[in-house]
């Protein structure tokens, strides 16, 4: 950080302790003459950087409340981290490569973007894939930039966070919106950072620190392929930056161990006004090379040039009673623990899933045994340990807890050459995985069901109304057999009726989704709705015609497989034309079989032509452009039936490069990729 960066900071820290010390404390410590003297320099600095404070006391923002926060789509998906406990996966993870150990702070990720030196937009990671707009938030921060002296479009990640020492204070006079004491300062910093009314966020303290940048800085082409680079760079522009160390490509477990040790006590540290007491719950260790980061991809997931390194939960003893058994949708029966009720973070909790057969038998459980019990981040219960190894006795039901069905033991692979076992019922007929089957139908993600819950559910299959996702659409059949349903009545029947007609309304990734394909979640359908202009008559065409699904970024084998094995079932092929004879897309593309879908299809067809070079590639655009915002070249890109990339990889087929490209340039005329400049790329289009 630059000293006048330093100083805004200092001058910001001081104005706004005698400010507090005069309105709220009655007890000045400056007089009028030093305060205006600091506020006159603090003036001339911000006029000189063009850097302005959140918190700054030359700024009379007035904090505005919204009635609801809207949704944003992320077009760089912000992706969790695999995780682990062990020091050694991390020293394992180098693999002779630079990385940065950062602090992993206990709080919500967010989003901001910057436009010709302002703030344009603030939203939080959501689902990595779509977030909320908390843009009118953020000028409550104490410490973001709301004007910075770069003039490109710049993008970044950060940690919204309350500070341990200002939950201490505040924990006692708030609560949440279920009427208790907020437990911990992440739940604060996520209700206020998510809050309709700013000023109720200014009062939280929350505080933010970057720790990635997504676009922009491009220019700074010496620096933009180092991470730690980049960082300072942002300090530079008056943004607090995620502390990190650097982490050599050599380093062994007990080094990374002391660095760990040493971050963990410089995020405790509190001296005098400096707030370094940061709530945290880990490490995170990330490739220090931007351009090796990109060569690593992603799954749909998480991105695999990061892991994060995860505290020990804290445990409770308890006893362990027994298990229960549970049939799931694609027929694995999940074991859960019964144990006598314990209190964790203020939750009463007396239940925890087991996992699998493996995960019992490791830890030799038996009725009557202590166990230890935890709540991973706080939110998940989990069975740590066994106090009383020594015999294990076999739980596990022969026969399908459901449906009677005997039941099989299947072996797998998993992490480290270890062999997992899960139990199963082999029966397609089984009514717990039916039921479950349209549980997953109608979640949020997928159909979007509002009030269809598994009881209800459950209710519906009693008395036969429902035997396909397409009789969900005709329940006017049972009218009075459901108004006749414990807890249902003209009004309820009125209200489902009237959120089952609203789902008819849906778009390809919940069509898509809904469908259960194994591995192929709400991220993997964004890729492919990208990918075939969302149209889901192309894809099915594609996976019968054995279409390579794996050149398509964040698509592997696996998944790959997966779908064109679906679509080789007969059955499936009949639910996925039937069912959409039901639906309204948004896009109109799949309609009805009134011929809009094979329209489209051909429309398409022509657009992925011969004359179209760019059909089924992946195109990636860098650098300044004159004809193109980032959202619009995106945009145009998919209307050539391209798929629009975020990183050069092996699997780029263009890049379009602007004003001052960086990296990505370097990066892909290493790999020999086609690299065009603006004008070529448009007069491909025109030809």
């Amino acid at each position: 950080m630059s000293q006048a960066t330093e100083r805004i900071h200092e001058l910001v820290d001081k104005l706004n302790q005698y400010r507090n010390e005069y309105y709220n404390q009655d007890a000045p410590s400056v007089s009028d003459a030093v305060y205006d003297r600091l506020y006159d320099e603090l003036e001339l600095w911000e006029k000189d950087t063009g850097i302005i404070l959140s918190n700054s006391p030359t700024q009379t923002v007035g904090y505005k409340a919204v009635s609801s926060l809207e949704k944003v789509r992320h077009d760089i998906p912000l992706l969790s981290l695999a995780k682990t406990k062990q020091v050694s996966d991390l020293a394992s993870f180098l693999k002779g490569h630079g990385a940065l150990l950062m602090l992993k702070l206990d709080g919500l990720t967010v989003k901001l973007v910057y436009e010709n030196g302002r703030l344009v937009e603030g939203s939080t990671r959501g689902d990595g894939e779509e977030g909320e707009l908390i843009t009118h938030n953020v000028a409550a921060f104490r410490n973001v930039p709301l004007s910075i002296p770069y003039k490109g479009r710049l993008a970044i990640t950060g940690e919204g966070f309350i500070h341990k020492s200002d939950f201490e204070r505040l924990k006692g006079t708030l609560t949440g919106s279920d009427g208790k004491p907020y437990r911990n300062a992440r739940n604060l910093a996520s209700g206020s950072i998510r809050c309709l009314d700013a000023g109720i966020c200014r009062e939280r303290e929350v505080s933010f620190c970057t720790f990635n940048v997504l676009e922009g800085l491009d220019e700074f082409e010496d620096s933009r392929d180092s991470r730690s680079s980049l960082l300072n760079i942002l300090a530079e522009f008056g943004f607090d930056t995620c502390p990190a160390i650097y982490i050599p490509p050599d380093a062994k477990a007990d080094h990374i161990a002391s660095k760990i040790q040493k971050m963990t006590d410089f995020a405790e540290f509190k001296v005098c006004c400096v707030d370094f007491d940061m709530p945290i719950d880990g490490m995170v260790l990330r490739f220090n090379s931007f351009s090796y980061s990109a060569t690593l991809g992603r799954t749909g997931h998480h991105y695999n040039d990061g892991i994060a390194y995860k505290f020990a939960d804290d445990t409770y003893e308890t006893v362990f009673r027994s298990v229960e058994w549970q049939t799931g949708r694609f027929g694995e029966i999940a074991p859960v623990a019964v144990f006598n009720t314990v209190e964790i973070d203020g939750c009463g909790v007396s239940r925890a899933s087991l996992h699998n057969l493996s995960f019992i038998k490791g830890l030799e459980l038996h009725p009557g045994c202590r166990i230890l019990v935890s709540k991973r981040n706080m939110i998940i219960p989990h069975v740590e340990d066994n106090l009383d190894r020594g015999s294990c006795q076999d739980m596990a039901p022969k026969a399908c807890p459901c449906c009677g069905h005997p039941t099989h033991i299947y072996s797998r692979e998993g992490d480290r050459g270890r062999t997992i076992e899960t139990l199963h019922c082999d029966n397609p007929e089984c009514g717990s995985r039916i039921l479950h089957k349209f549980v997953h139908f109608a979640e949020k993600k997928a159909m979007n069901i509002r009030g269809l819950s598994e009881a209800t559910l459950g209710q519906l299959f009693r008395i036969g109304a429902l035997k396909s996702y397409q009789d969900l659409y005709h329940l006017d059949r049972y009218r009075n057999e459901i108004i006749a349903l414990e807890g249902f009545g003209e009004k309820s029947y009125e209200n489902l009726i009237a959120s089952i007609n609203e789902s008819r309304n849906t778009t390809f990734v919940r069509f898509v989704v809904a469908m259960d394909i194994p591995l192929i979640g709400r991220t993997a359908s964004r890729i492919l709705d990208g990918h075939f202009h969302g149209s889901l008559r192309e894809l099915r065409l594609a996976a019968l015609d054995r279409f390579d699904f794996t050149c398509l970024e964040g698509i592997g084998d696996i998944m790959s497989s997966s779908l064109h094995e679906w679509f080789r079932n007969p059955d499936h092929l009949l639910l996925w034309g039937s069912l959409q004879k039901e639906l309204h897309f948004e896009n109109g593309l799949d309609a009805k079989a009134s011929g809009d879908g094979e329209r489209a299809g051909k429309d398409s067809a022509h657009m992925n032509g011969t004359n179209n070079k760019f059909a089924g590639c992946t195109i990636v655009a860098t650098g300044k452009l004159e004809n193109f915002t980032r959202d619009g070249i995106n945009a145009k890109i998919i209307s050539l039936g391209a798929t629009p990339g975020s990183s050069v990889t092996k699997k780029t087929d263009y890049l379009i490069c602007g004003e001052k490209a960086g990296s990505k340039l370097a990066k892909a005329q290493q790999l020999g990729i086609k690299v065009l400049t603006e004008q070529e790329f448009m007069d491909m289009i025109a030809s």
